[in-house]
């Protein structure tokens, strides 16, 4: 088993936990998988476990004045961050474009999910996808990441794919192909990369799967030069579409039928 993969023991306490959160709060879990490393397929040993999820309340919930928590966060431990979004709100992001969101979406780690409804939501991500906000997102956080730990002569290496990640993401909004897919694999297999690079980028990626989440290793000076490279060309974004031609009244649909189910 890699280390991206859950094993039953974990899956039957994260299934647990949200068995406990539809009791406690009295909702139902729409969707529910790993985002972070394990979702994106560079966890260490010893990476902790993100799982988020989407939840619906009962109707009486959405029939009041005062507007409720949209938000459910348990108690962070060593090894287990779970955070949820309400479903009004969760439709209300895609709205928005958020990309974060719609990458949740495309998780290779699933929890728990109900097929009909998800599908229905993944169905509607295409109209309401923006490239231009996408592209922001993830240079925007490439850009941050690098300043904030890539500028000393020794690195945590798990920062370098905090960096090269988004900024390859970037790169394939840019380049008209639409979502960018959440796994790394496939997100590196999709980009067109100088085979030195390449190989060391494949050895790094070796290298932080069996090393710890703080091991630290010197700054590997190809993959620092284009990162740099990336963020400069980056300063001058392209002209790019914002999209979002959604129908406002297929969210609210979703949001109606979703909840007189629940």
């Amino acid at each position: 088993m890699s280390n991206n993969d859950v094993d039953s023991a974990m899956r039957a306490r994260v299934c647990a936990q949200l068995r406990d959160i539809e009791q406690r709060y009295n909702v139902r879990v729409l969707y529910a998988c790993e985002s972070g490393s394990r979702g994106w397929g560079f966890a260490s040993p010893d990476s902790d476990y993100d799982v988020r999820f989407l939840y619906v309340h009962r109707p009486e919930w959405y029939l009041r004045v005062e507007a409720q928590r949209d938000v459910i966060e348990l108690p962070i431990d060593d090894e287990l961050d779970v955070c949820g979004w309400e479903w009004r709100k969760a439709l209300g992001l895609l709205k928005g474009a958020n990309p974060t969101f719609i990458e949740w979406l495309d998780s290779p780690v699933v929890y728990q999910e109900d097929e009909t409804v998800v599908a229905e939501l993944r169905a509607l991500i295409p109209a309401w996808f923006s490239p231009l906000r996408a592209r922001w997102h993830y240079y925007s956080m490439a850009r941050k990441n690098f300043r904030g730990y890539l500028q000393g002569e020794t690195v945590r290496l798990k920062k370098y794919f905090y960096v090269l990640r988004p900024l390859l993401a970037a790169r394939w909004v840019e380049a008209g192909k639409g979502v960018p897919p959440m796994r790394f694999a496939e997100l590196l297999a999709g980009s067109e990369l100088c085979a030195p690079l390449r190989a060391e980028i494949d050895a790094l990626l070796e290298i932080k799967q069996r090393a710890g989440e703080a091991e630290y290793g010197p700054k590997r000076p190809l993959l620092h030069a284009f990162l740099q490279s990336e963020l400069v060309r980056g300063e001058v974004p392209p002209v790019l579409p914002d999209s979002r031609e959604g129908n406002l009244k297929d969210l609210d649909s979703l949001l109606m039928r979703t909840v007189m189910k629940s």
